[in-house]
């Protein structure tokens, strides 16, 4: 007979297929990420990234020049 405190552990082959299912889906998540970063052009991507630059720089006032040691 099992005792009520051992029926109610999971077993190591539960844990393990959970985790298991864990990486596929993190796996999952990354490819679909991936994939979808890849389906953008060069240039257009290389025009996102000069506009984020531009709105960063343009939220920013500017630093004053450090004195030279």
């Amino acid at each position: 007979k099992r005792s009520l405190a051992a029926a109610a552990r999971p077993s190591w082959k539960l844990l393990g297929l959970a985790g298991m299912a864990g990486v596929a889906a993190t796996g999952v998540v990354v490819a679909r990420n991936r994939r979808a970063q890849r389906d953008v052009e060069p240039g257009e991507l290389r025009e996102r990234l000069h506009e984020r630059l531009a709105a960063i720089d343009a939220e920013q006032p500017p630093r004053p020049a450090e004195p030279a040691p």
